[in-house]
């Protein structure tokens, strides 16, 4: 057997279209910024497609694609050190948890400020009701 056999990739790994987004992907927005440019460079329409599906998938605003593929890898690799393994998945845990708090304290407080100007809106409206009760409207 040689080394060649023994790093082969599989046969199917998907379309070139899914290995070539995976691959931009996991080099994260910059690769994509890259390959809009060299689109636009040297065959324009592929820029414009590139740009057009960026903005479509939401790829160019939120910033996160490579860091959504990287963590599924850091969480499965194994260091051989079992300990180690065990206080880096207690810890990742850790940290998972206390971001889901947060953003559930973010959820609660975005909701109090929104309740908070609702009735702010209201106690304004029922202060300029009076006023407007009246009049008569004719139809």
């Amino acid at each position: 057997m040689t080394t060649a056999t023994l790093h082969a990739a599989p046969a199917h790994r998907g379309s070139w279209y899914s290995r070539t987004e995976q691959w931009l992907d996991d080099r994260g927005k910059g690769a994509w910024i890259a390959a809009m440019v060299l689109g636009f460079i040297f065959v324009w329409p592929i820029g414009l497609a590139l740009l057009a599906y960026m903005i479509w998938s939401k790829r160019l605003f939120n910033g996160n694609c490579a860091r959504r593929t990287r963590h599924a890898h850091v969480d499965f690799k194994s260091s051989g050190n079992t300990a180690f393994d065990s206080y880096k998945s207690d810890t990742l845990r850790r940290l998972q948890d206390e971001q889901d708090h947060f953003e559930q304290f973010l959820g609660r407080l975005r909701d109090a400020k929104d309740k908070a100007e609702f009735d702010q809106f209201m106690a304004d409206r029922d202060k300029r009701k009076p006023e407007t009760d009246g009049e008569t409207v004719d139809a």
